[in-house]
C-alpha cells in the first residue's frame, strides 16, 4: 500500500480524536444534549463533525488517483500534507483560533483537490 493509502487510514480516526475532547455529553443520548455544550466541548464536537465532512472528499481524491494513474510520490506528499493539516485545523478549532481553522481548512481541501487532479500532469 501506498503512503496516501495509509493517509486515508488515518484521516478516517481524525473525528474520533476530535470527538475524545468533547466533554458533557449524556452517553445515554448523546446526540439530544449537543447544544448543552460550551468552550472546548463545543469546538471540539465541531471539529468531529468537519472532520467527518471532509474525509470522504479526501478519501475519494486519493481512491481516484490511484485508480485513474496509479500511485505517485506527489499523491503521497499532498496526503501527508493533508494529514497535518487537517490535525492542525482540529488544534485551532479547539483552541478557538478562527482565523487559523480556515486557513488549515482551506489548504486541506487544496490538498485534496490537488490529489484528484493529480493524474493529469504526469
Amino acid at each position: 500500500m501506498t503512503i496516501a493509502i495509509w493517509c486515508i487510514l488515518i484521516a478516517a480516526t481524525l473525528p474520533y480524536v476530535a470527538f475524545s475532547f468533547v466533554k458533557g455529553l449524556d452517553p445515554n443520548q448523546p446526540r439530544y444534549n449537543v447544544r448543552d455544550l460550551a468552550g472546548r466541548s463545543i469546538r471540539a464536537y465541531g471539529a468531529h463533525l468537519n472532520a467527518l465532512e471532509t474525509f470522504p472528499v479526501f478519501a475519494a481524491a486519493v481512491i481516484v488517483a490511484h485508480v485513474v494513474g496509479g500511485p505517485s510520490r506527489a499523491a503521497d506528499v499532498l496526503a501527508i500534507v493533508y494529514v497535518l493539516v487537517r490535525l492542525g485545523h482540529m488544534a485551532a478549532y479547539v483552541a478557538g483560533r478562527a482565523p487559523l481553522r480556515s486557513a488549515a481548512f482551506g489548504l486541506g481541501q487544496l490538498c485534496a483537490v490537488a490529489i484528484f487532479v493529480s493524474p493529469l500532469f504526469r
